[in-house]
């Protein structure tokens, strides 16, 4: 695996805030504790992201990484995006590119003592055809984050400046890009009340920043079926919570019991609404469909559940192949019926489940090659590869 260079170097993102308290966060980039080289201008600028050199000379892949063997696990890789802005400002500006690292926060940020951020996740694939890159709707995941921004009184990037910056931080770490059919560049962008703040209130400052990680399969089963568990106990979103954006606060809490079906050979949890304790949601990190006969059922996204990029598309390619597909309450009878069931997700792609347990019982559903669900992955996949041609404008390239 790559080291990552030796670079200590605090940015200047810290300003004064109400009552005097110092502006609480700077970036601590790549440090080796011995006060290393800056890789960056001694200010902030605002200007077109300048890009640090990169060494291209392992150009198909990152270091000792076994790509036949790649899980879904944290390797840093060379470079971060971040942008700010403050409640002055009132909207972001250009950002910079830095060496990936860590960072500072004040202990009274927003988003430690409040849980004010967002997150997002999307991924990088090779191309097919040639050189470069291919990213699969990110315009989506931008206004995803708007929305889940306008929910946590939180300024966002633009749908422009969300894209440039997912473009620049694959540029910058494309050395860690998967060799094709061997995983993808996992992109994580991610919004955060970074600003000093006591009382309860919208952070002063924001920061936005990004960074990236090489990914094969989510679950460990790989490209396998997978066994859930229902939970009848723990939910995961309420009427008139934040369910339906992609806040951080949302994903803590369902640990414990995503944890408990883990140590009972789990690969999941499914979540049943918190009102009436019937209707099927979503499980931890994806979104789920039901198949029975020719029809295809999903819950409705209606503020509990988060409305998946992959879950859209999955409609849309599902209903173009003429299939009938409904966004409604799914109970728990509709579940353990169903002839086939999968979830999707960024992370998880098209996953197919094998079983599902419900109060002690065990229920079983088709898996396979003649199953939907590998109709759809392969459909779906070889859009966002390049492997087949995208009639719906899906796919952006990077190069």
């Amino acid at each position: 695996m790559a080291v990552l260079s030796s670079a200590k170097r605090l940015l200047p993102w810290g300003r004064a805030s109400a009552g005097g308290v110092s502006g609480g966060l700077r970036a601590l980039l790549g440090t080796d504790g011995g006060g290393g080289r800056s890789l960056l201008p001694s200010r902030w600028k605002s200007s077109q992201p300048q890009l640090d050199p990169v060494d291209r000379s392992d150009e198909e892949g990152g270091g000792d990484i076994d790509w036949d063997n790649l899980g879904f696990g944290l390797t840093p890789t060379d470079y971060m995006y971040v942008m700010r802005c403050s409640q002055e400002e009132g909207g972001f500006s250009r950002g910079e590119l830095a060496r990936y690292g860590n960072i500072e926060l004040s202990p009274s940020s927003g988003v430690l003592n409040y849980g004010q951020g967002l997150f997002e996740g999307l991924k990088a694939y090779r191309r097919a055809d040639g050189p470069g890159y291919m990213l699969f709707r990110p315009e989506e995941n931008a206004r995803r984050m708007q929305h889940g921004a306008g929910r946590m009184c939180m300024p966002s990037p633009s749908v422009e400046q969300f894209v440039h910056a997912v473009k620049q931080t694959v540029l910058a770490n494309r050395r860690w890009v998967p060799p094709q059919g061997k995983g993808a560049l996992y992109i994580r962008p991610l919004l955060i009340g970074s600003g000093a703040i006591l009382g309860l209130a919208p952070a002063p400052e924001y920061t936005f920043m990004i960074y990236a990680a090489p990914v094969g399969t989510y679950f460990k089963e790989g490209m396998a079926a997978i066994n859930l568990l229902v939970e009848e106990e723990i939910h995961r979103a309420m009427p008139g919570g934040t369910g339906g954006v992609k806040t951080i606060s949302n994903y803590a809490p369902v640990l414990k019991a995503q944890m408990d079906a883990r140590s009972k050979g789990f690969a999941d949890v499914l979540y049943l609404d918190s009102v009436h304790k019937r209707y099927v949601e979503e499980a931890s990190s994806c979104n789920l469909f039901v198949v029975k006969g020719g029809a295809i059922a999903t819950p409705a996204t209606e503020g509990t559940i988060l409305p998946g990029v992959t879950r859209r598309s999955i409609i849309e390619l599902a209903r173009d192949s003429g299939y009938q597909v409904e966004e409604r309450l799914v109970s728990i009878d509709d579940l353990i019926s169903a002839d086939e069931v999968f979830c999707t997700g960024t992370a998880v792609g098209i996953t197919p489940v094998s079983t599902i347990t419900y109060q002690g019982t065990r229920y079983e559903f088709r898996t396979g090659e003649d199953t939907l669900s590998k109709k759809l992955y392969t459909t779906l996949t070889s859009i966002q590869m390049g492997l087949a041609e995208d009639k719906k404008g899906w796919t952006v390239t990077v190069d």
